[in-house]
């Protein structure tokens, strides 16, 4: 059984960190970290977890929490989680960090857009930025993953294969997209309180998101030149969640039915990403509680646009499911351990 640590497992990403966990067959938790939950027993804090009535938040002190496991999951806010990182990387342990602390490579574009200096540049250049789909064989090799965002990773996976295969023109991409509130994690703020949240639908972070750089990083990649995007996120009242639609021109003209076959082909050997069959669309509804992503397509031929639209869930996909599926790959464990279940319904 692989020893397995959650740094910062009194939030969201960390709970269902436990949850996916729960199950997996390879994986013993050994120990979970919380500075403000710190003495309290794991069902104190989430009941529902009853199988971790023995486990106890303790402190993040590095030096004794090494010795406990032998993979961390760093479920750490942002900027805090460079240091931890750094060290139990160093220290020669497995890290997946579900911070954006070492998703973005240029460690001057990360500071410009989080505000904050990055100071573990040599750790940074060793990370692996972890989207399986498009970086299989580097995770399998890697020390230290960085689990992608919520919004990148819809994003990234509804335009990869219109970019790989020369689909659309890479100028004037816009992204849509719509998340729950658990996605601004799980604190007091008066921002996302129930008066706040419920029957509110609205835009934030308009032309300046944090999650921008790390979108157009890969984008860029896959297209073989610098681009960039609009992107616009949006709250929603809904707990989880996230629906991006996604416009861009076309090269050429097609019909919704090719453009449909280019993405099942691509994406025919991907476990956890299902493109819809023509006049299918996505609803969050149908991937919540599941590691899965939707995609589905159409081609607006009165304006050679292709619409692209993906779901998944903010805390699975878009974090602690992916995370798993990361670890997953690094250990060489079954990709799907620990993932396969359905999504909830209701």
């Amino acid at each position: 059984m692989l020893k397995t640590a959650i740094c910062g497992g009194s939030g969201y990403t960390g709970a269902e960190l436990l949850r996916i966990l729960l199950l997996h067959p390879e994986v013993e938790i050994t120990a979970v970290t919380s500075e403000k939950s710190a003495g309290k027993r794991v069902t104190d804090i989430f009941p529902h977890l009853k199988r971790y009535a023995h486990l106890i938040y303790e402190p993040l002190a590095k030096e004794k929490v090494l010795k406990k496991a032998d993979l961390f999951f760093m479920a750490l806010p942002h900027a805090a989680s460079q240091e931890a990182v750094d060290y139990f990387f160093r220290k020669g342990k497995k890290v997946v960090d579900l911070s954006a602390d070492y998703r973005i490579a240029d460690a001057a574009v990360y500071e410009e857009w989080y505000k904050t200096p990055h100071n573990y540049k040599e750790t940074l250049e060793g990370a692996v930025y972890g989207l399986p789909e498009l970086h299989r064989e580097r995770i399998e090799k890697a020390g230290l993953v960085a689990n992608p965002g919520c919004y990148p990773t819809s994003t990234i996976l509804g335009l990869y294969p219109a970019l790989k295969e020369g689909i659309i023109n890479t100028e004037n991409i816009i992204v849509d997209s719509k998340s729950g509130a658990s996605g601004a994690g799980r604190k007091a703020d008066t921002a996302f309180s129930y008066c706040e949240v419920n029957d509110g639908f609205k835009a934030y972070g308009i032309a300046a998101h944090r999650h921008t750089p790390e979108i157009e990083q890969e984008l860029s990649g896959i297209a073989g030149k610098k681009l960039t995007i609009d992107f616009t996120p949006h709250l929603v009242p809904m707990d989880r969640g996230i629906l991006s639609t996604i416009y861009a021109k076309m090269m050429k003209k097609a019909e919704t039915a090719d453009i449909v076959s280019i993405y099942k082909g691509l994406y025919a050997s991907e476990p956890f990403v299902n493109v819809l069959d023509e006049n299918i669309f996505p609803n969050a509804k149908n991937v919540r509680g599941s590691n899965y992503c939707e995609i589905g397509l159409k081609v607006n031929k009165r304006t050679n646009t292709v619409i692209i639209v993906s779901a998944l869930d903010n805390l699975v996909k878009g974090a602690s499911g992916q995370a798993v599926q990361n670890m997953n790959i690094m250990m060489g464990f079954k990709e799907t351990a620990g993932l396969e279940a359905p999504a909830l319904f209701p």
